[in-house]
């Protein structure tokens, strides 16, 4: 449970933590999520983000990130950012270097790639498959593509049959634009596919398929044995339920003032709206208070 310490200046919003004391000394590397968290909602970095991930460098802090974004959605960040340990893609199951480089990979096994296209196609979503290092579709006009063509800076690879690619998959997509909808399918999903794959929503309208127990709390353990830094030391940032399980990972864990409340109560506190530079603003306040 959490207790308002703040309130955000900006907004009025609260930012809050929990009671117990955290030292900022504690504090060695800080992990986020990117989408809803580190950009805005049209997917930009403000100049006070940028300035956040210089200071944690100033202070001797490490920073990287873990996103549902495929690799190549996560170069433009990665040199805005100057960012120089591993990043975690696809969830956090594929750890990639800043140039790209694939330091680790895991895919969805094949038969549950097959299962969840097939429960993907009876809802009557549309469907995305991320396999070879490609986003691959078969309809480039059908929602969202425009929006992903943005995040990502690249064109999608148009096929006419998407199960070839199903025994390589490293994450499956279902996108709809209808979100009661797809927190349903999320659900039958998920039991489905209990134990054989990762589901959750990234976005109200994307339900990503991953590999399982390769997810964002897996890289939270990855990086902690990389880099010999315990995970009691690492502090994580998020906005969705495929953020939960790295802040259950992580020694301190802050929620975005956008995020759904079951999010914010898994969290150790809440901060301002990724519009409202609520990453910046907890990076202040939780992590380089002094």
């Amino acid at each position: 449970m959490t207790d308002p310490t703040t309130t955000d200046p900006t907004t009025n919003a609260p930012i809050t933590t929990s009671s117990s004391h955290v030292s900022p000394a504690d504090i060695a590397l800080v992990i986020s999520d990117v989408d809803g968290t580190l950009v805005t909602s049209d997917k930009r970095l403000t100049a006070a983000t940028r300035a956040a991930v210089r200071d944690l460098g100033e202070a001797g802090i490490g920073f990287t990130i873990a996103s549902s974004r495929p690799p190549i959605g996560l170069k433009p960040l990665a040199a805005e950012l100057g960012l120089t340990l591993p990043m975690g893609a696809f969830n956090g199951s594929t750890l990639v270097a800043p140039d790209l480089t694939i330091l680790s990979e895991t895919l969805i096994p094949a038969q549950a790639a097959r299962e969840a296209a097939r429960q993907l196609a009876q809802a009557r979503l549309d469907i995305w498959v991320f396999a070879d290092g490609r986003w691959n579709l078969t309809d480039p006009h059908a929602p969202y593509t425009d929006l992903e063509r943005r995040t990502l800076q690249t064109e999608p690879n148009v096929v006419a049959d998407l199960e070839p690619l199903l025994d390589r998959a490293a994450k499956i997509v279902g996108v709809g634009s209808d979100a009661t909808h797809l927190e349903a399918c999320e659900a039958a999903v998920a039991s489905a596919l209990h134990g054989r794959a990762d589901v959750h929503r990234s976005q109200a309208y994307y339900l990503d398929v991953t590999p399982p127990g390769a997810g964002k709390a897996g890289f939270v353990d990855a990086l902690s044995r990389r880099l010999g830094i315990d995970r009691s030391r690492i502090a994580t940032f998020g906005d969705a339920g495929n953020d939960v399980p790295m802040f259950a990972r992580s020694g301190f864990s802050v929620a975005m003032g956008n995020a759904a409340p079951a999010v914010q109560a898994a969290a150790r506190a809440v901060t301002a709206a990724n519009d409202a530079d609520g990453f910046a603003k907890a990076v202040a306040e939780f992590i380089l208070r002094r």
